[in-house]
């Protein structure tokens, strides 16, 4: 089971902190290597598990693309309010690096992702080569500082989904 970014909690305010790993509610541990049972939080899955397919751990290498889309932007590469669309997108892997969001992310980094959250399976990349990529193993990163928009960007989707979620809570409560 890949975390997503809200799930990673450090252990303590200081700077050295370890870094900790909640909510597995949804994750599976593979003893014969093939699994089939549709398990994730839908945002994160790969399409195979969407399509009800059997799947294996190429399954955790798309879901580390998401993260590392969601890390690099600041926001999903897969969204939409209406699951049945957000799925759809999910199964075509309809996603884009849109600008201004990314045009300062180098091309190597969105070779990386593109690789990572390829479609066919038997294509995308296995834990090792994507440690081989240049972006991971090279000096491919700007000399740029991209932190503070990532930042902004993530701060203003968080503040979006937590008002979403006080929003359906307030709904779930008055319909009781």
């Amino acid at each position: 089971m890949i975390p997503q970014p809200e799930n990673l909690l450090y252990y303590s305010p200081a700077e050295d902190s370890k870094i900790m790993i909640s909510d597995f509610g949804l994750s599976k541990t593979a003893e014969s290597g093939i699994m089939a049972t549709a398990c994730g939080t839908p945002g994160y899955v790969a399409p195979e598990v969407l399509a009800q397919q059997p799947y294996d751990k190429e399954v955790d290498v798309w879901s580390i693309g998401v993260i590392s889309y969601i890390l690099l932007c600041g926001y999903p590469p897969f969204y939409d309010e209406n699951d049945s669309e957000l799925f759809r997108q999910i199964l075509k892997a309809e996603y884009e690096f849109d600008s201004p969001y990314w045009d300062e992310i180098s091309e190597s980094a969105k070779d990386f992702i593109s690789n990572l959250m390829c479609k066919d399976v038997s294509k995308r990349f296995t834990c090792k080569t994507a440690l081989g990529h240049t972006w991971i193993s090279g000096n491919t990163a700007w000399h740029k500082d991209i932190h503070a928009s990532v930042s902004a960007q993530m701060k203003k989707n968080f503040a979006k989904s937590k008002w979403k979620q006080a929003y359906n809570a307030t709904a779930v409560i008055r319909q009781m």
